[in-house]
This record gives C-alpha cells, structure tokens and sequence, in this order.
C-alpha cells in the first residue's frame, strides 16, 4: 500500500496540517512535509510512525518491544544510568551540585533489560536509562524497517530506553524529530528565550553533556525559583503514544518525562550548518575568557563590534572591501573554515 496520511500539526494552538507520504509496503521510510522541517515551533505529528514493525511490536507488549529491538542489536556494550527509587525517576544533580543523583556503567543491552523488566510492575521502580546511542552503530538494520526520508544533511539517529525516567529541561543545537516506539512520553517545551527563568544548572559539569534547569517540573519549588512561573506561561506540552512525533526546533528547551515501565524513542538530529563550523558552544566558553570580565564601555564596544558583523550583519560591514580581500568576513567554506580554527587553536596555545 502507498497513500496519504494527514498528521495533524499542533502548536500552542492548532495551526495547518500537512500530510506524510506512506510507502511502507515498498520499504521506502516515511516522509516529512517541508513546512514541518524549516518551523521555528514545534510541531506534533499524531502517528506519523505508527506503522514502523517497532511500533506495533511495542503495542503488543512492552517485552515484544524488547524483543524486536533485541534482534537488531550489535553486542556493543552500551553505558546505562541507574538511580535509586529515592529520585523518582530525575535523573540529574545530588542536592549540593557536587555530583550527580545516578551511577552510569557500561553494561550489555541484555543486562540493562533484565534488569529494568525485573522491577517493571513496581510502584516505585529503581531508575534505568539508557541515553542517546547510535542506531547504525548499535543496532544495524534497525533502520531498513524503521526511517524518516528527511530532507537534511546525513542526521543522527539515536534510539533512547529508560522506564519512568524524567530529563530536566535543557536544549540542544541540532533540529530533532523524536518518534516516540513505544511506552508514552510527555515532552514540555520552552522557547529558547526562557533561559533566565529556567534555572539552569553548571554548562560545564553535567549529567549527559548538556546544561540542565535545576527545577523540579512536577513539584516546582517557587520559593527557590520564582521566575518559573514565568516560564510556565510559554510552557508548550505534547504526551506522545507510540507512533506519535514530534518535531523540537534547535535551542527550544525540553524536559522529557517516560510515563510507562518500558520507554523507547528514536530521534533524529541534524544541523542547519555544516559540521565542519564548529558549535556555537565553543563561542560561548571563549566570550567568557575574553569578554566577560572586561571594563562595561570594553564589553559594549564588543556587543556593538558583534552586532555588527554576527547578530545583525550589514551589508555595509565589507562592502567596501574587495571580495578577495574580505578574509574572515567572507564566506566560510570547509577549506577556510578549517583554517580558522587552526589559527584559533594556535592563538589559544599561546
């Protein structure tokens, strides 16, 4: 069968739809409309993937799930976070700052299911979490059943386990579609201009290599963080069933929260830049080096310099400047953009 599904697309509002090629039958993978891929707010995608074979395993039962994974599965070890039933499942810091609330070891994908499906009925179940590992690395194949036909430049495909697991809110660089396969999951998003209101925790000590919000979304402590009511009102929430997505643009916040015994999702990320550019990240760490701690009129002079030429660049800024004589202020392709760095890093190393 080849035909037409309509997914419905949501925001805070519902705003248009689109529709989802489907060619299953033929073993092509699903298609995403254009629209949904250059949105700069999320979009949900009611059962875009609901007839990948992972997704019907997964509503057979959590251990069918398992199982269809299981197949696929390269022997690789994979590194597992485990966390007493005292964390209720959120996985971040201890109370000082000091560490954090969780063990990871590395352990086979057998050892982590076995014990994960060992304590699946409890109440209150030990936290088990396996975070974004490769699909094609880990689990070879898995893909020739269960792909996205995207229009972007080779994306990452990363397949997440856990149970009751919640990851505080924090953003990431590259767009994402997140396939919920199976168990629920509830995603709330922030707009990326929350971050004062979001408490966010060290960038250079954290639980799984990004910055995450210190507050607790279930049981917000306002006294400690008044300004996340603030962020509440832009709070945008999507409870995701298996065979739902859901599309987070770069650098919206999202705290994810598994809400069944056995959770999978795989996601798909890529960069509207090429890799070879380097992250943003690493410009945040050298402005702190160099122009946080300079005179108030030094850092103005820098905001107005950085305005210029990065956050709002003018045509005038090299128009007087012949093209072949523009250097850094050109365009970068990888060649340039790999000396670049080469001469940052030896002016680093000084």
């Amino acid at each position: 069968m080849s035909g037409w599904r309509t997914s419905r697309i949501r925001t805070q509002r519902q705003v248009a739809k689109t529709n989802s090629t489907l060619n299953l039958d033929s073993g092509e993978p699903v298609a995403i409309d254009g629209d949904v891929l250059s949105s700069t707010e999320p979009v949900f995608l009611r059962g875009l993937v609901a007839d990948w074979p992972v997704v019907k395993a997964g509503k057979q039962s959590a251990r069918a799930a398992a199982d269809y994974v299981g197949q696929f599965y390269s022997g690789r070890p994979v590194t597992a976070s485990y966390g007493s039933p005292s964390i209720k499942g959120r996985v971040g810091y201890n109370d000082e700052l000091t560490g954090f609330n969780f063990e990871a070891v590395t352990v086979s994908l057998d050892e982590f299911l076995d014990r994960l499906f060992a304590h699946i009925d409890d109440p209150k179940p030990p936290a088990s979490y396996v975070g974004s590992t490769l699909v094609d690395s880990w689990f070879p194949g898995f893909r020739q059943e269960n792909d996205l036909a995207l229009d972007v430049e080779s994306p990452l495909v990363s397949l997440w386990i856990g149970n009751q697991i919640t990851v505080s809110a924090h953003f990431d660089f590259p767009d994402n579609v997140a396939c919920c396969v199976a168990g629920r999951r509830r995603f709330t998003l922030f707009p990326p201009d929350q971050l004062e209101n979001l408490y966010v925790g060290p960038w250079d000590k954290t639980p799984a290599g990004q910055a995450i919000s210190l507050v607790d979304l279930k049981n917000p402590d306002f006294e400690k963080f008044p300004r996340f009511r603030e962020a509440l009102k832009t709070a945008r929430e999507f409870v995701l069933e298996p065979g739902d997505a859901l599309f987070v643009p770069s650098m919206w916040w999202h705290n994810v929260e598994g809400l069944d015994g056995l959770n999978m999702l795989v996601n798909f990320w890529w960069r509207s830049t090429p890799h070879y550019m380097g992250t943003p990240l690493n410009v945040l760490k050298h402005a702190l080096l160099s122009l946080r701690d300079l005179r108030p009129e030094q850092r103005e002079a820098w905001r107005h310099i950085l305005d210029f030429y990065v956050f709002d660049p003018k045509d005038e800024a090299t128009a007087h400047i012949p093209e072949s004589s523009r250097g850094i202020f050109g365009p970068l392709d990888e060649r340039s953009a790999r000396q670049l760095r080469a001469e940052l890093l030896n002016l680093l190393n000084r």
